[in-house]
């Protein structure tokens, strides 16, 4: 280990995996993934942690029963017998069709899954490591009751409310802050719904912030998608969006990251969960955005010198080879050792995925960016005063 690799918790398994590989919507990408770290050698240098699956009792924090029910049925041993039985909920009900279909693995994947995230935020509270990984979580549309945008299960919202849980901040004392950065081309919808707030008897613990694609009738629909007015009577400086317009690459990434660390340095956070959906990438079957993994990684890299405990999760990716490179390169930035972009893919038996360049970069294409000057000056100008109205939310209350 090089003396410079800073510890991460890096959770995995054989078994996560075999469920992770059969997610319709990214058949294989887990194997993918976790076969080209190890391949880099960046295995051997992580702790690797196996996840706990998540018990009825810890999804059920979330989700409600009836949806735990369709989608644990019928290998589910441990959950508590119930009045409703499936035949009275077709598995549209759940959302189990369209994007969300059943799979034979579901049963095993969505325990797997939400215990893994579990288990890399418990690694974090109980300082086993400054940095947790965990690539096959990240699944940020599920609903309390229904599976939607390809997730089965609300991992991201689980893992926050476990660091939502975690032992009071010394020396103040006071509850831990958590702030939320998504990165996915599609906004957090059900993240940022879970920890929505009304209340102004006291400071939420959660930030969410999205940055994320936005157009009519591009998914997911909501109004918590769009730029801030911090002149509504609505507006929560505690759930933001940052939305751009298509074609955003590593020059609008680059300008608009600096708002997020604004957000940050007054929110001040005790830990930050970030999700590293890649589908923003160059190359994604989506075809809306164009960010570099270079980009990418600068940002991680960034969040990761911010000084406080960070989780990393997946999310959205549909060029399985790309994901694979960006959770690998961010792998390696997380150790505090960047593998150069120009690192030769080794050859392995998932090698051909990789043509024709057969080299860790993902570049940034040639598409068009669509966020003017002009745009961008309405964000930094709204995020300016998001910012000042934080400040004032943030101040002590009675």
């Amino acid at each position: 280990m090089a003396d410079r690799d800073r510890v991460v918790a890096y959770i995995v398994s054989a078994e996560l995996i075999a469920a992770s590989s059969q997610l319709p919507s990214n058949k294989q990408r887990s194997s993918t993934i976790h076969s080209l770290i190890h391949e880099l050698g960046l295995s051997k240098r992580v702790k690797v942690i196996r996840p706990v699956r998540a018990s009825y009792k810890e999804l059920a924090a979330y989700h409600t029963r009836e949806y735990l029910d369709a989608v644990l049925a019928p290998q589910s041993s441990d959950a508590p017998k119930t009045p409703h039985s499936l035949s009275s909920h077709p598995e549209s009900d759940f959302g189990l069709d369209s994007d969300c279909p059943p799979f034979p693995a579901l049963p095993a994947y969505v325990p797997l899954v939400a215990g893994a995230s579990l288990t890399a935020a418990q690694a974090l509270i109980n300082g086993v490591a400054p940095v947790a990984i965990c690539w096959d979580g990240g699944r940020h549309h599920a609903q309390k009751g229904h599976a939607a945008g390809f997730c089965y299960v609300a991992d991201c919202v689980l893992a926050l409310m476990a660091l939502k849980r975690a032992p009071p901040i010394a020396p103040c004392g006071r509850k831990p802050r958590i702030m939320y950065i998504d990165l996915d081309l599609h906004f957090s919808d059900a993240v940022s719904q879970a920890f929505a707030s009304s209340s102004s008897t006291r400071i939420p613990q959660i930030l969410t912030l999205s940055i994320h694609h936005a157009a009519p009738g591009f998914y997911p629909p909501s109004e918590l998608a769009t730029l801030p007015d911090p002149s509504s009577p609505s507006f929560n400086p505690f759930t933001l969006s940052l939305p751009l317009r298509a074609g955003a690459g590593p020059s609008t990434l680059a300008r608009i990251w600096p708002l997020v660390q604004n957000v940050k340095d007054v929110f001040s956070p005790d830990y930050i969960v970030m999700q590293c959906g890649v589908d923003a990438l160059s190359g994604d079957p989506c075809g809306v955005s164009n960010w570099s993994l270079e980009g990418l990684g600068n940002v991680v890299r960034d969040a990761l010198a911010w000084g406080v405990p960070v989780l990393l999760l997946g999310g959205g990716g549909y060029n399985t080879p790309n994901a694979a490179r960006a959770w690998a390169s961010l792998t390696s930035i997380a150790l505090n050792d960047p593998l150069p972009l120009d690192t030769p893919i080794p050859d392995h038996a998932a090698f051909p995925l990789y043509a024709p360049s057969f080299i860790l970069d993902v570049p940034a294409g040639t598409m068009q960016d669509q966020n003017s000057d002009a745009y961008l000056r309405d964000v930094e100008e709204r995020f300016a005063e998001v910012v000042r109205v934080l400040k004032t939310s943030m101040a002590p209350r009675d």
